[in-house]
């Protein structure tokens, strides 16, 4: 299989990479390491990396071409930063994604999987969530994300490609590295390892279900390799945890006092998150298999070596 993965020097992506590699499939990716890094690549062998802007069509049609599926990932991610920068989200987001699209329709590209994100179904009405909750986002990042969603159906449904969209909970795991707009897990691990106070915000009785990016990473594979199913599918544990408690395991991690603060609560969070995986086990066999606890002793051994390292240059 020839893939062409989007955002592809980041997080997720360049370990999706990883996994395409060892199956033995082609890649190549577009990224403009404004939050990748080619540090995530060096490692791999084989990868074509085309530097450059998913909102450029040009650039994304010669990206495309020969490629039987596309990874799109690229995208600016999360509720903050998406409130100080909702112009910006939406270019990134809503319009690189009809990039992405238009590239695999003149592809020709079988299927395109698209990561998506809990973010579009807002404040929780029923736990856990489903794919068939209420999409009702409370935050730019959201509607962003949904509006991807709709158009990548809606693509399927008009010119006969298969898109896959990922509603991922909160990813955590190797190569996410600290950023103040990113995931709780680095940013504790980061502070933690730094000598800085963790900050909770909130009471810290929160719950969120994170989900460890080799399930992710197994999700977008086989949703990929599926042949016939188009849909939205949520992909986290289906387990969830108290911030406090997540404080208080990553502190855990280092040696001698690690100062856990509370601050006021943030616009756009939720109180509550926990995902029913059921559907996307019934379409592609989604099945995670990394708890929190064994997640959490690989992703604090990388975050330390990382953490010890000198500054790592997109």
């Amino acid at each position: 299989m020839k893939a062409l993965v989007t955002g592809g020097a980041g997080f997720i992506g360049s370990n999706i990479c990883a996994a395409l590699l060892r199956d033995g499939d082609q890649v190549r990716v577009v990224d403009d390491l404004s939050s990748g890094y080619r540090s995530n690549l060096a490692p791999l062998d084989g990868v074509e990396l085309i530097e450059g802007d998913v909102r450029d069509a040009d650039l994304m049609m010669r990206a495309a071409e020969g490629c039987e599926v596309i990874f799109h990932l690229a995208a600016s991610v999360g509720n903050k930063r998406s409130i100080d920068n909702p112009v910006e989200d939406a270019e990134i987001n809503a319009l690189g994604t009809m990039r992405v699209l238009e590239a695999a329709r003149a592809a020709g590209a079988r299927k395109v999987v698209v990561s998506s994100s809990a973010g579009i179904y807002g404040e929780l009405k029923t736990l856990p969530i489903a794919e068939d909750h209420p999409l009702e986002p409370l935050t730019p990042y959201g509607v962003s994300k949904l509006f991807s969603e709709k158009q990548a159906l809606a693509y399927a449904h008009v010119y006969g490609m298969e898109a896959i969209c990922l509603r991922y909970f909160n990813v955590y795991g190797p190569n996410q590295r600290f950023d103040a707009y990113g995931n709780v897990i680095p940013i504790f691990a980061f502070n933690a390892l730094g000598g800085r106070p963790i900050h909770i915000f909130g009471d810290g009785h929160q719950t969120r279900d994170f989900v460890n990016v080799a399930d992710v990473v197994q999700a977008n594979l086989a949703a990929a390799r599926n042949v016939g199913t188009s849909g939205a599918f949520n992909i986290a544990s289906g387990t969830q945890i108290e911030i406090g408690d997540l404080a208080r395991r990553v502190a855990a991690y280092v040696p001698g006092e690690v100062v856990i603060e509370h601050v006021g609560t943030r616009p756009g969070d939720v109180a509550h998150s926990l995902a029913d995986i059921s559907a996307a086990h019934d379409a592609f066999g989604y099945a995670p298999t990394v708890g929190i606890e064994d997640g959490l002793d690989t992703y604090m051994a990388w975050a330390r070596g990382e953490a010890a390292a000198p500054a790592t240059q997109n």
